[in-house]
């Protein structure tokens, strides 16, 4: 459920930082305010199965779009984030202990919903010993068993603290697509993602194609950041390297003004410009305009996906 608690409560570690502006958002990032018979509906599942959605806690700005279509992203282990990312509206403190029957309740709701596709991710747990890769594999698990038809997209934490045996925890349960965001160039790591590491992030991609080749990799970053454009490519770059199939990107908006803050709305003209690029670099799916978010159109794209793997398959 949605965290009303205000800004200070929910993010206390940024309390000290002084407020940034938050500019005016332009034509192309506005969006309709959420309602309609369909979104009031995927809400009461929501809330009758007690999940949690990152489409609230994050503030996603298509949440009313996606849930008017059946289509939400199940944020598991709860809604306390141990890190305290200076992007990100999750609540930062001290997390409860995992719910046991949490993967059956997202299984029973992806289950009415009748998802065709259904991307999980979490908070991150750095007190847990595995990050929570178990309670990953255990909901994969319970969807393939309640929802066999329906295709599984995690996105995770980085589990930079963890065993290999964590991400291999999770890449043995056979999602359909692994994603983790690298959020940001590195440069900007220390200030917008401190308690991750860039090449770790890296690494973590690269392994998962090491562990199984066939399946698919997806990483997101967000631009308005403060980075530039030579930044972009150069991550377009590594991510290639570490064999990455689909890349979004998509505009950072400023939750509060405690927060990192936007240094600029970049122009659809200049996301298509990326979109280009990372296409001419070999990746199979981009999408990167200014509302692009991980989960956003993931069902759709995900078709894509496959269909873009066996294009080039046959090309061969």
């Amino acid at each position: 459920m949605r965290d009303l608690r205000l800004p200070e409560q929910r993010h206390p570690e940024k309390a000290h930082r002084p407020d940034n502006a938050q500019p005016k958002k332009p034509a192309w990032i506005r969006v309709k305010a959420p309602g309609g018979a369909v979104y009031n509906e995927t809400r009461r599942i929501m809330r009758d199965n007690r999940l949690v959605t990152v489409c609230e806690e994050a503030g996603c700005p298509n949440v009313g779009e996606c849930w008017s279509q059946r289509h939400a992203t199940m944020m598991i282990m709860g809604e306390i984030c141990t890190r305290g990312c200076t992007f990100c509206n999750v609540a930062t403190g001290r997390p409860q202990a995992l719910d046991a029957f949490e993967p059956g309740r997202v299984a029973h709701a992806v289950e009415k919903l009748g998802l065709k596709h259904v991307v999980v991710t979490s908070v991150d747990r750095d007190d847990l010993d595995d990050g929570g890769a178990d309670h990953f594999a255990q909901t994969i698990r319970a969807i393939r068993h309640r929802a066999p038809q329906t295709t599984i997209e995690v996105l995770t934490p980085d589990f930079l603290r963890c065993p290999p045996s964590a991400l291999e925890a999770v890449v043995a349960a056979r999602p359909d697509v692994f994603n983790h965001n690298l959020e940001t160039v590195p440069g900007l790591y220390p200030e917008v993602r401190p308690g991750a590491r860039y090449f770790h992030s890296l690494r973590l991609l690269q392994r998962v194609k090491e562990l199984d080749p066939a399946m698919f990799t997806k990483s997101g970053i967000m631009v308005g950041l403060g980075e530039d454009r030579q930044a972009v490519l150069q991550v377009m770059d590594d991510m290639r390297a570490a064999d990455v199939d689909f890349l979004t990107i998509g505009q950072y908006l400023q939750p509060t003004p405690k927060h990192h803050a936007v240094a600029r709305f970049v122009t659809p003209d200049e996301f298509a410009a990326f979109e280009k690029a990372a296409l001419g670099k070999g990746f199979l799916m981009v999408s990167a305009t200014p509302l692009t978010r991980s989960s956003y159109h993931a069902g759709e794209d995900f078709a894509r996906l496959r269909a873009a793997r066996q294009a080039r398959l046959g090309a061969v």
